[in-house]
């Protein structure tokens, strides 16, 4: 089980709207349970993304790096990583 921390929570809870209509969690803690929930992962680059959805059956060939960045389950987070939800 992943480890999610405070840079990776908050910037779900800053930009959870993104991928949902309504908030899923309202503090870092429910977050982190909502994170572990489904099994969301944080990936050191883009291209690990990339490889990430390739891995799990997403057609994103045709997608540039910026446009993988802006996926609505793509959250940059400051460090340069990025958190991966699936909703």
């Amino acid at each position: 089980m992943y480890e999610y921390d405070e840079e990776c929570l908050q910037t779900f809870l800053n930009l959870q709207s993104q991928l949902f209509d309504e908030p899923v969690a309202e503090s870092p803690e429910e977050a982190e349970a909502f994170l572990e929930d489904c099994m969301a992962v944080v990936l050191d680059s883009i291209s690990e993304v990339r490889t990430y959805f390739e891995e799990s059956g997403a057609d994103v060939d045709g997608m540039s790096d910026e446009e993988l960045e802006e996926a609505s389950e793509v959250f940059p987070l400051p460090s340069g990583q990025y958190l991966v939800v699936e909703g």
